[in-house]
């Protein structure tokens, strides 16, 4: 446990419980991005194949169509600074945590792929869930993917800032910002574990508002093109 973490959250439960149904009840609900979760950038056979699987930005919130979305536009800057075909697919459910994602990476109907990102940690913040449940969660969720594409490179992205989103009032925002800090510190500790197929990767905080999408929360067009630039820059070769 991280007491000072549940200390500071119990002296101020009242008001981030107020904060906390205020912004449910006020915050702009976008849907997921429309069209096929899959595609390709290049053309004939793929040379490598990616996959994306998480949370709202696996599942295109922000955007308007898939094309426009964090597995998309990976493939797009592979395939631009490699000059490679690569086939992508996203594999997202807005409002997953960890622990829900079992079912989805048991039922891959798709080829083994090449890159698998994992892209989680905002629910798991915003619900507390514990430390080291989180960390167990994306250990089991690894050895599944792992299962299905054994000779995948696995990338565990950042715990978004969240003290960063803007559609999040003050004190709730820093103390979920806090949080995100920490689950992150978990996904690092887990990618440093032996045998090293995980990699953890970060990317610039979205601070400029032309990167975030209408609800201050998620990226927008232009922010996941940015993440997927940053992301793209520390792959493995």
């Amino acid at each position: 446990m991280h007491l000072p973490f549940w200390l500071c959250t119990g002296l101020l439960s009242p008001v981030l419980m107020a904060q906390a149904l205020h912004t449910r009840r006020t915050t702009l609900r976008l849907p997921e991005a429309d069209g096929a979760r899959h595609g390709q950038w290049g053309h004939g056979a793929p040379s490598q194949r990616l996959l994306v699987i998480g949370e709202s930005t696996a599942a295109g919130v922000g955007v308007e169509h898939q094309r426009q979305g964090l597995a998309s536009q990976l493939a797009r800057q592979l395939y631009q600074s490699r000059g490679v075909s690569v086939q992508w697919h996203t594999a997202g459910v807005n409002g997953a945590r960890a622990g829900a994602l079992m079912e989805i990476a048991n039922d891959l109907s798709i080829a083994p792929v090449d890159h698998i990102f994992i892209s989680l940690g905002v629910n798991d913040t915003t619900g507390l869930t514990r430390r080291q449940a989180y960390y167990h969660q994306l250990l089991t969720l690894s050895h599944a993917l792992k299962r299905h594409s054994p000779a995948a490179r696995q990338y565990l992205l950042a715990v978004p800032p969240m003290h960063r989103f803007t559609a999040l009032p003050s004190p709730l925002r820093q103390l979920l910002g806090w949080r995100a800090r920490q689950l992150d510190e978990k996904q690092k500790q887990l990618a440093g574990q032996p045998p090293g197929y995980l990699q953890h990767i970060h990317y610039p905080e979205l601070e400029p508002p032309s990167l975030l999408a209408e609800d201050g929360y998620h990226p927008g067009p232009r922010g996941y093109r940015a993440m997927a630039k940053a992301v793209a820059a520390q792959l493995w070769d």
